[in-house]
């Protein structure tokens, strides 16, 4: 410790005891000192000075967050999304998107309230707000207002933790001075509702464990169920707040292994109390978050009921619930020798041939069957187009609609020859079938068994009818029963870069799935094209929930392009680069979206010095040295460690993700590496009272305490201790970050604008800082 109490370490005092008598008269007489001298300390610091400090941090939030909140006045960045998205829920047009509704929803309700009628649909960064009467700054005030709140919940997370007024007033210090925090809740984004409710959870969660000796109260359920509604906001704003879950549930079962403890001190739990307690986090902290999730999507498809950009990643069926729907009125039915142009669902590339032939051998050395080239092409073109043709050969009734599972034939209209597929290797998947054409001869000769295909409708009933653009379908090779398949990789050259199409053995994934865009034999003005009104159906909430989860993880994992700001998890501690949201030369002003460095390397310097000082406990341990108190040692491994914990998770998963990943997903984690730096800040400069150390000594000695049982505030915890170390250390330390935080304050706030000169200056580690012209 960096300093000591006057009266000397309490294990030397216990051992200077038993040395004095034997029969430990003298130690009893000690500890009976000690402990009564708890309540006749000074007290070190009131509760009202934490209220004050509250107050003024709060206010300081405020401030840095909504000053000059209107500039720029123009669309910035990731605006162009959640802005959009907001206009949309207005207008009640179904989108898509990969993140769930919740944030969105907020940012709907903010445009309600201040009469917003979702007419500007953010298109472009740099559109104008004020020439597009935007109420731009009411959308910023909502991120503003929780970034602000979230520098109180820092504030509150450490108070209620027992920790004292320097360490409060640090842990919360560093989020409040932070420019990556600020930028971000300036912004209409999702991540100040994020980091928000990621707070909220630990705070609630903090507070439930306190009562942890009043269990089934009702302050005890009020906190439990808190707990469960701020995980449950989180999650439901991005997927990434499943982060806090495995924090908040490592705890949980952290707590239920010490409950299970038959000799834990407060007494052994029967089976059926143990089972009460596991029910009760389950049902606080799983089944309710749950039905609070499914909640927000269920206001989702309630306000979304017209047709809009969201169609194409949704079936024709769950299409069907929405009003206008472009795509169902211009379905038309397919019959038998139609000429039709298939397209795949996900690449949008369409089922292609010309006379060109696959090589006789592959770069790999495999050969190929040299057949007429099937290929995936991105542009329409008569090559695309295919007849249908019925499996039998005799079949010449014309006027007959295709129907689910029917067999049938494409032949390419311009080559004149089958579609087939058979047992050769694909171009790049040894495993997949090659597909090639035949001429007629061989179709309906020997090879006539592998032209044949089953078209199998998505979602499809016996009977149903085939139609264009909503008779999504898998068209199923009949004797492998393997599935047509495509990919983005491009052939080589022989293939003039155009996609492979092959036999995928995998029938089930989504990726199988191709439409037919239009009968391109049917004249304009045939009645088969007539439009006729249909009326909106219904499906019931379950069904459209999992399809669009189902998209939503799938398209979320397909985010894998590159991108140039973004980043890999090992930089974001060090701050290494950040992301350029906006500039603008005339004025050389710019928004650089950076954290503060300095308050980020000491954050970081502190979680290394953390991990470093449980080690070197652990290591005196095994070799019999016993270095820290009972209490300092618990608050160390408990609170800290809880604090260390929850960044941990919700860092090191980012690892293990192959999506595209940006600076801004190690906010929650960096609020969680301020927490480790204000308590491991007090532990290294400050030492609790002795008497609470006397007091766990009589305790394992068989003597009652009259030191409280409660959670010990820093109020009693620091009782007549000096607080000049933690002091001096928050101070020296603020003062760096309020520094750093000035000094990056141009790159975040977007003015004043920035010369050559100063712009250069700020190039700390070669930030890819924007240079006016």
């Amino acid at each position: 410790m960096a300093t000591t109490a006057p009266q000397g370490t309490l294990r030397q005092r216990s051992v200077a005891g038993s040395k004095k008598n034997k029969d430990g008269a003298s130690s009893d007489v000690e500890l009976d000192k000690l402990v009564k001298a708890a309540n006749q300390r000074p007290k070190a610091v009131s509760e009202n000075d934490h209220r004050i400090a509250f107050f003024i941090i709060t206010i300081l939030a405020f401030i840095t967050r909504f000053w000059g909140i209107s500039h720029p006045n123009e669309v910035v960045f990731d605006e162009v999304h959640f802005g959009k998205f907001a206009s949309y829920y207005l207008e009640k047009t179904y989108f898509f998107d990969v993140h769930p509704p919740f944030g969105k929803l907020l940012f709907a309700f903010v445009g309600w309230l201040v009469g917003f009628d979702g007419h500007f649909h953010f298109e472009n960064i740099g559109d104008s707000y004020i020439a597009n009467k935007v109420p731009y700054v009411a959308f910023r005030s909502l991120p503003a207002l929780l970034g602000a709140l979230t520098v109180s919940v820092v504030y509150l997370i450490m108070w209620e933790s027992g920790y004292s007024l320097p360490a409060c007033i640090l842990a919360a210090g560093l989020v409040l001075l932070d420019n990556a925090h600020i930028g971000q809740t300036r912004l209409i984004l999702l991540d100040a509702t994020l980091v928000f409710a990621m707070a909220c959870s630990l705070l609630c969660y903090i507070k439930f464990y306190k009562l942890r000796h009043e269990p089934f109260s009702r302050k005890w359920w009020k906190w439990l169920i808190l707990t469960g509604f701020a995980l449950s906001c989180d999650i439901s704003t991005k997927y990434v707040g499943l982060f806090a879950f495995i924090t908040i549930g490592s705890a949980v079962v952290i707590e239920l292994w010490d409950l299970l403890d038959i000799k834990r001190p407060g007494g052994a739990l029967t089976l059926a109390q143990f089972g009460k307690h596991f029910a009760a986090r389950a049902f606080g902290l799983i089944f309710l978050p749950f039905l609070f999730y499914l909640f927000w999507f269920q206001v989702h498809f309630t306000i979304l009921t017209r047709s809009g950009p969201g169609d194409d990643f949704m079936t024709p069926e769950f299409q069907e619930t929405l009003s206008d729907n472009i795509m169902l009125s211009n379905a038309i039915t397919i019959d038998y020798y139609d000429t039709i142009s298939i397209k795949h669902k996900e690449t949008k590339a369409y089922l292609h041939s010309h006379p060109e032939r696959y090589p006789l051998r592959y770069d790999d050395g495999r050969v190929s069957s040299q057949g007429q080239q099937v290929t995936g092409y991105p542009f329409n073109d008569t090559n695309n187009y295919w007849q249908i043709l019925p499996a039998g050969a005799d079949d010449k009734q014309l006027n007959r609609h295709i129907k689910n599972h029917d067999l049938i034939r494409l032949r390419h209209v311009v080559t004149d020859t089958i579609l087939l597929s058979h047992d050769v290797a694909s171009p790049y998947f040894p495993t997949n079938q090659e597909f090639t054409t035949v001429s007629l001869a061989d179709a309906y000769g020997d090879r006539a068994a592998d032209t044949l295909f089953e078209v199998r409708i998505e979602h499809g009933k016996p009977n149903q009818e085939w139609k264009t653009i909503s008779g999504h379908f898998k068209l199923i090779h009949n004797p492998s029963k393997v599935a047509m398949w495509t990919h983005t990789k491009p052939l080589p050259e022989w293939a003039f870069k155009q996609q492979e199409i092959n036999g995928n053995k995998q029938i089930a994934p989504s990726s199988n799935v191709w439409l037919v865009e239009d009968i391109s034999s049917l004249p304009a003005n045939h009645p088969r094209r007539a439009k006729v009104a249909k009326k909106v159906k219904t499906l019931p909430f379950l069904r459209k929930w999992f399809e669009l989860q189902r998209s939503m993880f799938w398209h979320n994992n397909q985010l894998t392009a590159s991108h140039p700001y973004a980043s890999l998890p090992y930089s974001w501690p060090f701050l290494l680069r950040g992301v350029s949201f906006w500039t603008q030369n005339d004025t050389r002003q710019q928004i650089y979206f950076l954290g503060n460095p300095i308050g980020w390397w000491i954050a970081s310097s502190v979680l290394a010095i953390y991990a470093g000082i449980i080690l070197a406990d652990q290591f005196s341990l095994r070799r019999g040295m016993d270095a820290l108190d009972h209490r300092s040692r618990s608050r160390l491994y408990n609170s800290t460690g809880f604090f260390f914990l929850a960044w941990a998770t919700h860092y090191f998963p980012f690892y293990v993700m192959g999506r595209q990943l940006f600076l801004h997903h190690y906010l929650p984690a960096h609020l969680a590496s301020a927490l480790v730096t204000g308590a491991l800040v007090e532990f290294i400069f400050s030492q609790d009272a002795v008497e609470h150390e006397v007091a766990h000594q009589a305790a394992k000695a068989g003597k009652k305490s009259q030191t409280p049982k409660h959670h010990l505030t820093a109020r009693e915890r620091f009782a007549g201790q000096s607080l000049f170390g933690s002091w001096v250390a928050t101070g020296v330390i603020l003062t760096l970050v309020a520094a750093g935080w000035y000094f990056f304050l141009p790159l975040t706030y977007g003015y004043p604008g920035l010369t050559v000169e100063q712009v250069i200056r700020r190039k700390w580690l070669g930030y890819d800082l924007h240079f006016a012209k």
